[in-house]
């Protein structure tokens, strides 16, 4: 149910961004209704509060983001609130960015390897990356994870590209328990 509310709401958002021809915009300032929100988790929470009516909600939003944030926003925010939705408002951003960066042909990559790599190593992966996408920018996400061995995984949205030895060693060990002996 969150993942058709998300959907739905953001591709609203995204439709409402697309039709002013601001995405990038409307997602900056997004990224700064999410800096307010952190730095205030007493208004976060009174946003989510059931008990709070909704016009209250309204009246808040519209004095902390009103002349803030563009109209279509605010007025975003408004709805969202007056639907009850307020509890998935991270993921309908979330689901709106990915797109504006879809359409931005922004690649977000994330990149697992064994041992840290250094800044030539990770130059060359996200080159290598864009040359074998049809992305013109690729935002890179490094982590480690001592368990893969050596190599690494990468993962550009719902594509893995998977080349760490823990994985060819948990394969070959598949593919030995599979042998039966005659």
């Amino acid at each position: 149910m969150a993942k058709i509310v998300s959907r739905t709401y953001g591709e609203a958002l995204f439709e409402i961004a697309m039709e002013q021809n601001k995405p990038v915009e409307l997602m900056e300032e997004i990224q700064g209704i999410r800096e307010v929100l952190a730095q205030n988790p007493e208004l976060d929470k009174m946003l989510k509060h059931p008990g709070i009516p909704k016009q209250e909600k309204v009246k808040v939003v519209e004095n902390v983001f009103k002349g803030r944030v563009s109209d279509e926003l605010t007025g975003f925010l408004e709805i969202v609130i007056s639907k009850e939705r307020y509890g998935a408002l991270q993921s309908i951003f979330d689901y709106f960015i990915d797109k504006v960066k879809e359409e931005q042909k922004i690649g977000v990559a994330y990149v697992t390897t064994a041992v840290e790599l250094n800044e030539v190593r990770k130059e060359e992966v996200k080159k290598r990356l864009l040359e074998t996408t049809s992305y013109l920018s690729m935002e890179m996400n490094y982590s480690v994870d001592a368990s893969l061995i050596a190599g690494m995984v990468i993962r550009i949205g719902d594509r893995v590209v998977d080349s760490s030895v823990r994985t060819k060693i948990d394969e070959l060990t598949k593919q030995l328990l599979q042998i039966q002996l005659g």
